[in-house]
């Protein structure tokens, strides 16, 4: 059976697919990633990950038309599927609930996700 939960790199990979859109392809999801987190990452990181996203059902990717400013190399963009979107809703809800058990939090959260 496939592993169907998300890895926290998992995770912040997956959102940033979505974050992305029509944008999503490996060298852009890794500065999009040292942008948001202010760490660095490795492109063979981002490419086994967007790997195992894949074999989990959780992405699809395409071949994009070439372009000049690639030297007419093309891209592979990448899509969250249906069974992404539910994990990562699924993630996001399981943390949710943990937050709002933490007593120094509890009363302070103001989701409104």
């Amino acid at each position: 059976m496939k592993e169907t939960k998300l890895g926290d790199f998992e995770e912040t990979i997956l959102l940033l697919v979505g974050i992305l859109d029509t944008e999503a392809y490996a060298f852009k999801i890794a500065e999009e990633f040292e942008s948001q987190t202010k760490r660095a990452v490795s492109i063979g990181a981002v490419h086994s990950t967007l790997n195992r996203l894949g074999e989990k059902g959780f992405l699809t990717s395409e071949m994009s038309g070439a372009t000049a400013e690639r030297g007419g190399r093309r891209k592979r963009i990448y899509t969250i599927t249906a069974s992404g979107q539910r994990a990562l809703e699924e993630s996001k809800d399981f943390k949710l609930s943990l937050w709002r058990q933490y007593p120094a939090f509890a009363g302070n959260l103001k989701f409104g996700i």
